[in-house]
């Protein structure tokens, strides 16, 4: 059995599903909210497959990611042991979950991140992290 689901939500959530919600919000409370809601739909990465090899280097929290590439898609599965992380893992994720290499290259994800409104309301070590599993993601799929 594969480690890897095919999306952290199925079908259920895109990108623009999540900006569309996170715009609804006028609070960094509701929008906390909402992104550790979206963490608790994450799956639960196996305690096997977390080892050193696959932890994101640069998060506050301990975080794991692993890649598979099917035909010339990239699917990806994380976990982190902290419930705000694993939230922001989901925004990641379902935006460059099932996407080519040339779409995760070219994928503004400073953009996405300004529309959610999310990196002004973290604190620098937790958006150093974020910007950490992006950039592991972008490294995985050149």
């Amino acid at each position: 059995m594969s480690p890897f689901p095919a999306s952290p939500f199925g079908s259920e959530i895109t990108q623009q599903e999540i900006i569309a919600t996170m715009s609804q919000f006028h609070s960094w409370e509701d929008r906390y909210r909402q992104v550790v809601m979206w963490g608790k739909r994450l799956p639960v990465m196996s305690d096997v497959l977390k080892t050193e090899q696959i932890t994101v280097s640069g998060c506050e929290s301990q975080v794991w990611l692993l890649a598979q590439q099917v035909h010339d898609r990239w699917y990806f599965h994380a976990d982190s042991d902290a419930r705000i992380v694993r939230g922001l893992i989901a925004i990641v994720l379902a935006a460059f979950d099932g996407l080519t290499a040339p779409e995760i290259a070219q994928l503004d994800v400073d953009d996405y991140f300004a529309q959610l409104g999310l990196i002004e309301h973290l604190s620098p070590s937790r958006g150093n992290g974020l910007k950490a599993i992006v950039e592991q993601i972008q490294a995985v799929a050149r």
